[in-house]
Order: structure tokens, then C-alpha cells, then sequence
């Protein structure tokens, strides 16, 4: 699916659409960028609900025994986008296209439309991300102003729209051009998911 909101709440949000209105239920397994469990308490709650780190290892370990895997190919570049940004799709890693080939396993595009307003993003102070070893500082409406406070979302409402899997074919060492091709397949699979969803949205907060 795509991703944004500064921290990762549209994967809780996924998971518990999954949990709570899937046929079956699903838990999806989430993949965590490799810095996350360096930050103090996130970790140990990391743990409990079933996130791992992103490694292709975990990951194939994961499909192989049969669990639903939660992927965001924009990772931080999409997380941490500024406002004027919202939902436009950053690029795609290849990495999980090159799982689903080794793995056999099919993708279901997601489309995700709620997140972008949940924590506002005006800046981004990488300079200073650097110096702290993260991958982004983002600068929102309210954090860093209103100190933990400012990390309360807003109460903006999700459309979170499922597509249909998508089985590909083909090795998984192949070359980057001709997984970039598949990779845009899933792409704009998820493009018109957000395009559905921002166009049966009637208001952002409610």
C-alpha cells in the first residue's frame, strides 16, 4: 500500500481492517524499517504486535509459513512526505516485487486515503536527522510545538481500499527494467485505489 503520516498508523489501520471486516480474518505481519528498533520502549511494543525487522530473510521465512505480509514500497519516502506532497505516489523499492517471485506469492495492491491528514507535515530538518541516525525529521503542525502532545494525530478518517491479488510470473533475479515494469503494474494499481477512495471521500475529519 501506500504510505504517509510520519509514524506508521496506516499500518495499524490496515491490520485492523484486515482483523475486522476480512473474510477471512487476517493478521498481517508488518515490515519495519531497520532503525526502529533502536528507539527506546518502540522496540519491546514492536515485538508484542508482530513486527519484524525488513529483511528479506524475515520476510520469506514469513510467507513461507503461510502469513500475510504488510509491505509499504515508498517506505520512508513516502511516511515522511511534506503536505503539499499528499498522495502522490515516491518511488517504489524493488525488493518486494523480487520476494513475491522467489516466494510465489500473489499482491494485493492497497489504496490509502486518511493518512495524509493525520499529522500534517510542513518541513523536514534532514540535517538534523543525520546527526540523530533517522531517516527523516519532519516538522508538523504540532510536533515539535506542543512537545508529546504534538504526536496525537488528527482524527482524520480512513478509506482504505483493498484491490484485487495480482499473480506475477518470472525469476526473481531478473534485471531492474523488467521488475520496474511489474513494480509499476502494482503501482498504478494502487494509484487508482487512492484516486476511488479520495473520490467518495466527503470531508477529511468526518
Amino acid at each position: 500500500g501506500n504510505h504517509a503520516g510520519q509514524i506508521a498508523i496506516d499500518a495499524a489501520m490496515v491490520g485492523t481492517a484486515m482483523i475486522l471486516e476480512g473474510v477471512p480474518p487476517r493478521v498481517p505481519r508488518g515490515l519495519g524499517e531497520f532503525w526502529l528498533p533502536r528507539l527506546p520502549w518502540f522496540n519491546i511494543y514492536m515485538d508484542r504486535i508482530g513486527g519484524v525487522v525488513g529483511t528479506p530473510k524475515n520476510c520469506v521465512d514469513l510467507l513461507h509459513h503461510g502469513e500475510a505480509v504488510s509491505v509499504f514500497p515508498e517506505g520512508v519516502r513516502g511516511v515522511n512526505k511534506l503536505y503539499k506532497d499528499r498522495y502522490k505516489l515516491q518511488r517504489f523499492g524493488l525488493g518486494f516485487m523480487r520476494l513475491a517471485l522467489e516466494t510465489d506469492t500473489p499482491i494485493v495492491p492497497v489504496g490509502i486515503v486518511g493518512s495524509e491528514e493525520q499529522a500534517i507535515a510542513i518541513a523536514n530538518l534532514r540535517p538534523l536527522a543525520k546527526l540523530l541516525n533517522m531517516p527523516n525529521f519532519p516538522i508538523t503542525l504540532t510536533w515539535p510545538l506542543l512537545g508529546p502532545l504534538g504526536l496525537i494525530p488528527f482524527p482524520s478518517r480512513y478509506y482504505i481500499y483493498f484491490g484485487e491479488p495480482i499473480h506475477f510470473t518470472g525469476s526473481p533475479d531478473e534485471d531492474d527494467l523488467h521488475i520496474e515494469e511489474k513494480v509499476d503494474e502494482v503501482k498504478n494499481q494502487i494509484g487508482r485505489l487512492i484516486d476511488d477512495a479520495k473520490h467518495d471521500r466527503k470531508h477529511i475529519y468526518w
